[in-house]
């Protein structure tokens, strides 16, 4: 017999300890008979006010993801994704699929990243060229430019909001994105993407595209989508924009 709720899938959602995102957008996102397993990332929130700060909280992340992947598998899940962001784009492209490849021959489960599943978002909505929102700072900006170049997108801006701890990113207000959103777009870029999964930014995103004309894609319905289409689930889920509409 089947999990009850999770009839059709369940996935385990590794989010880091200071992420209030993360949870309620995917479980937002959700469709009947998909179920959310969140396992948290245990760091502290610690001040960031540098480059060097960014790097440690990297380094803090990585260093505690082991328990909470270990914690995550004893429901016994389906799917593992990455609802973090930062992770998955440090190093470039190649770190990034070594990272899946480890997660993957660890849990014995496919896995679904921020970095990937943007990167996947783009070749569906047949975008190039981009313009970037992260909540980070210039070090974390430089590998998020990094992934998409290597990817084969041209990085047009990025801009990066210099968060002052990693729960304030969650503090972040509609208005501030939206602003943010409109200096960065241009008709140099075929899409704005944000990244960071603690900016609270799916919903926004999805009314900024349809005013815009063009893809405003917040990570969280990219990493949503891509876990959803990779486990075999095609249904569209509105509100969320244009990927998660699509089968």
């Amino acid at each position: 017999m089947p999990d009850a709720l999770g009839w059709r899938r369940k996935l385990a959602v590794l989010v880091p300890s200071t992420n209030t995102s993360v949870q309620p957008e995917f479980d937002g996102m959700r469709p009947a008979g998909v179920t959310n397993h969140i396992s948290r990332i245990r760091i502290p929130n610690m001040p960031l006010a540098s480059d060097a700060d960014f790097r440690l909280l990297v380094e803090r992340i990585a260093a505690a993801q082991r328990e909470a992947v270990e914690s995550a598998m004893t429901c016994e899940p389906d799917h593992l994704v990455l609802g973090i962001s930062v992770e998955t784009f440090w190093g470039g492209l190649d770190a990034s699929r070594k990272l899946s490849a480890e997660l993957e021959a660890e849990t014995g489960l496919a896995v679904t990243g921020g970095a990937d599943a943007c990167a996947a978002a783009f070749a569906a909505l047949g975008v190039r060229r981009i313009a970037v929102l992260t909540p980070y700072f210039p070090v974390g900006d430089q590998n998020v430019r990094r992934f998409f170049e290597e990817s084969g997108f041209p990085v047009a801006r990025v801009r990066g909001l210099q968060c002052a701890s990693p729960v304030l990113i969650a503090h972040v207000d509609a208005e501030t994105l939206r602003t943010a959103v409109e200096s960065l777009d241009g008709d140099d870029v075929d899409a704005v993407v944000q990244v960071g999964t603690n900016l609270a930014m799916a919903k926004l995103a999805a009314q900024m595209e349809a005013e815009r004309g063009k893809p405003v894609l917040a990570i969280n319905a990219c990493i949503y989508w891509r876990a959803l289409r990779a486990c075999g689930i095609g249904d569209r889920v509105a509100g969320w924009g244009r990927l998660l509409a699509r089968h």
